[in-house]
């Protein structure tokens, strides 16, 4: 006898197979439907608006992390939670008023857009530490860059400025009886838009003090809190070469920028910065003198012909001062959070701590399974959200979540696929402030 393997399947029972899978599918997708709401503001713990209150306090424990200058080292690991920032500035060429002390106002314009793309240049192309010799300190990129700045409501005004002052266009430096690198007679007659555009005076040394055998005419300058002050041989360097003269600038430019951020001179002991090592600073450069080829600095804070390198934590330092309110420096950023950037929107998708200040450009989004913790303001974009998927969490611990140019934003929406949810904890005071009252989703 043969055994027959074939099994018959009647119209009928095919038809209610095809219907129970049908079914099996529509319920499993409902269990996986996604809900999404808008917390309350009861949920949230929301505090008045700032524009409405005007009390609103995002300061946290000056001693906690917000405030300590190792929290804003950049994780090369997590550079879509760092933002670039841009640093709004100004240049201001001085001039003698027959015009013969710097380069010609005809030439100011290309030359000046030369020249901050040189600064810029260098601060995208970060160095490595020359010292100390065979030394490891990581290379971390600096996270700002400058952009010329005019006065908004002049389309005209590209931020470039060309002076002719008799008696204020020249720069005499130090151990000089008449030397005037810290007056600030320029800065207050020519300054445009001091409080929100860091502005930088482009002057030649003085012609008595040049003819002096004395003098040192080089490439010098001076921070001036809101202004900077560099002085340099520009109209002979420029007659030189005057298509490659500005990448000689670079480096003093962005040593008197690192003053204007808080950094101090990184060769003395109190720089406050483990990786910039005390050293004579008697090296111009690696060939200046027998030794030199390994005590030479190229450090930006140094003085040296390379000013080129900034280490973990210059860097720290600099965001500090421009990620904290209550700092002149943070006023010179072009407020680029204000808005949302879509193309900027974030997804944490594992262990996230942000123990610094942070700006978001976009929405935040915290996946499933993930957990970011916040000890430090964050401020979100006007008409922003922060999203917590289903099984994400998102603690405030301490800090503070708001809204930093005046406005509001939409508020923290929580997802649930059928009993898992999303979830908000607020520990240790933290505040949730600047979100207009919402109807849900």
């Amino acid at each position: 006898m043969t055994r027959n393997n074939n099994i018959s399947i009647s119209p009928l029972f095919g038809v209610l197979v095809v219907l129970l899978i049908i079914i099996s599918v529509a319920c499993s997708n409902s269990l996986r439907r996604v809900q999404a709401r808008y917390l309350t503001d009861i949920e949230m713990g929301v505090l008045p608006t700032s524009f409405e209150s005007g009390t609103s306090d995002i300061r946290t424990d000056v001693k906690g992390p917000c405030y300590q200058n190792e929290s804003y080292e950049v994780d090369t690991n997590r550079l879509v939670d760092y933002p670039m920032r841009y640093v709004r500035i100004n240049i201001h060429w001085m001039n003698s008023e027959d015009s013969l002390q710097s380069i010609p106002e005809a030439e100011a314009r290309a030359y000046t857009l030369r020249l901050v793309d040189a600064m810029n240049y260098a601060l995208r192309n970060n160095k490595k530490m020359f010292l100390p010799p065979r030394n490891t300190t990581p290379v971390h990129p600096t996270n700002f860059r400058y952009v010329l700045t005019g006065r908004p409501d002049d389309p005209e005004d590209d931020g470039i400025y060309y002076h002719y002052d008799d008696s204020l266009y020249y720069y005499v430096h130090y151990r000089k009886k008449d030397s005037n690198l810290y007056d600030r007679g320029a800065i207050e007659k020519y300054g445009v838009q001091l409080d929100t555009v860091l502005n930088l005076f482009m002057m030649p040394h003085q012609p008595d003090s040049v003819a002096s055998p004395t003098y040192s005419a080089g490439r010098v300058g001076v921070a001036l809190r809101n202004a900077l002050k560099v002085a340099a041989k520009w109209k002979q360097d420029f007659e030189k070469d005057p298509k490659k003269c500005h990448w000689r600038y670079r480096g003093v430019i962005n040593h008197e920028v690192g003053h204007i951020m808080g950094l101090s001179h990184a060769w003395g002991r109190s720089d406050g910065c483990d990786d910039t090592p005390v050293h004579p600073n008697r090296c111009w450069s690696k060939n200046s003198r027998p030794g030199c080829d390994t005590m030479a600095s190229n450090n930006v804070m140094d003085y040296t012909s390379v000013q080129l390198a900034w280490t973990p934590c210059q860097i720290s330092r600099v965001q500090r001062s421009l990620s904290d309110p209550r700092r002149r420096q943070r006023k010179f950023l072009e407020p680029r959070w204000c808005v949302r950037n879509p193309e900027l929107d974030l997804l944490i998708e594992d262990e996230v701590v942000w123990n610094c200040m942070h700006d978001l450009h976009g929405n935040l989004t915290i996946a499933p399974g993930a957990r970011l913790t916040i000890k430090c303001r964050t401020s979100v974009p006007q008409d922003g959200t922060i999203t917590i998927q289903a099984g994400g969490e998102l603690i405030i611990d301490g800090g503070a979540l708001h809204q930093d140019c005046g406005g509001t934003w939409e508020g923290v929406v929580v997802e649930k696929v059928g009993e898992l949810e999303g979830k908000l904890t607020m520990i240790n005071s933290g505040r949730i402030l600047d979100v207009l009252p919402d109807e849900g989703l």
